[in-house]
């Protein structure tokens, strides 16, 4: 609640500025997204990521809409815009070389904004609502084997490095404490990262809660081995993480960002020959298929992952199809 609140007085600190537009389109409009978007961290407490892709999307199509109409658009021009308008958009979007899935984000964000327009009175528009969207290529998560990814969170303390420093030691003790969290408790790294002091407590106990996406609350048990090794990188860490601290710090003293560890992956793929598809979320994937293999049933591991619908923990039966597959055709005497 405290969080959102800050985000909101950010946003509003932003806006505040009464001739900064954010679309290209009538001010009346432009009054609609601003309080649009303070709705979407209240109500909907969706992430900066997605505000900030919704806002950019808004943009782009108040931007076609002006090329399109000729002129900018208002509220009853929004109410008035038809199926091939909207047709006409997404064809724009195409022709620049835009993927499926983003042309469906952009819809998306479309979709938001009218609904949120219709549900305060503002108008009404049916043809929003008649629109497809575009097909996305249904594609499998790819895990890493059980032995693989030991030996990948194993392996952090021997990549090569620049320029040797006494930093060195706590930096990989906390890449590999993150790396762990990862693939032993299924966290998101974002999950991870935005750990602080206070969580340490629910940490040493092996069970803490995790706020997710949408701020949606799980409990996460946290395995031994993952408590160990952040005990240990908070004893040599030059760091001290109090209650509002990050518990993860960078070089600087600040919290580390995602990028430094998705660059520690990129060097430990290419010290193990692994393929691209090795990434810090792949060991997230490689959690729940080998909780599945393992016999963990779908309900568990949705909650463990913090997944609002069943569906989307259902891609990992997909995955564990093939999984078992390929470990048969690589042990069984008859393949050999």
């Amino acid at each position: 609640m405290i969080e959102n609140t800050l985000r909101i007085e950010k946003l509003k600190q932003l806006l505040s500025d009464q001739d900064m537009a954010l679309a290209e389109c009538h001010i009346a409009v432009n009054r609609q997204i601003r309080k649009w978007l303070i709705w979407l961290i209240s109500e909907k407490h969706s992430s900066n990521k997605t505000i900030d892709a919704y806002l950019a999307d808004l943009q782009v199509f108040f931007s076609f809409l002006t090329d399109h109409l000729g002129d900018y658009a208002n509220i009853e021009v929004l109410e008035k815009l038809s199926l091939q308008d909207f047709r006409s958009f997404l064809a724009m979007r195409k022709s620049t070389g835009l993927s499926a899935r983003s042309m469906a984000r952009n819809l998306s964000a479309l979709r938001s904004f009218f609904r949120y327009l219709e549900k305060n009175g503002i108008l009404s528009n049916s043809d929003i609502k008649n629109i497809r969207s575009p097909k996305i290529g249904h594609s499998i998560p790819k895990p890493l084997s059980p032995d693989m990814s030991k030996k990948l969170i194993d392996q952090v303390k021997n990549v090569p490095r620049g320029k040797p420093s006494e930093d060195d030691d706590w930096v990989d003790a906390r890449d590999m404490a993150i790396l762990i969290l990862l693939y032993g408790c299924g966290l998101r790294i974002s999950e991870a990262l935005n750990l602080n002091g206070k969580d340490l407590y629910a940490i040493k106990s092996g069970v803490m809660s995790i706020i997710g996406k949408g701020n949606k609350s799980r409990l996460v048990p946290i395995l031994p081995v993952a408590v160990d090794s952040i005990k240990y990188y908070q004893s040599i860490c030059p760091y001290v993480s109090d209650a509002t601290d990050p518990l993860f710090y960078g070089v600087r003293g600040k919290r580390v960002g995602a990028r430094a560890i998705q660059k520690k992956t990129e060097k430990l793929r290419y010290l193990l020959g692994l393929p691209e598809s090795v990434t810090p979320h792949a060991l997230r994937h490689s959690f729940a298929t080998h909780l599945l293999t393992a016999g963990g049933d779908l309900r568990t591991i949705q909650e463990l992952l913090g997944h609002a619908s069943l569906s989307s923990t259902q891609i990992y039966t997909e995955v564990n199809a093939e999984y078992l597959k390929n470990i048969h055709e690589k042990a069984h005497p008859r393949n050999r």
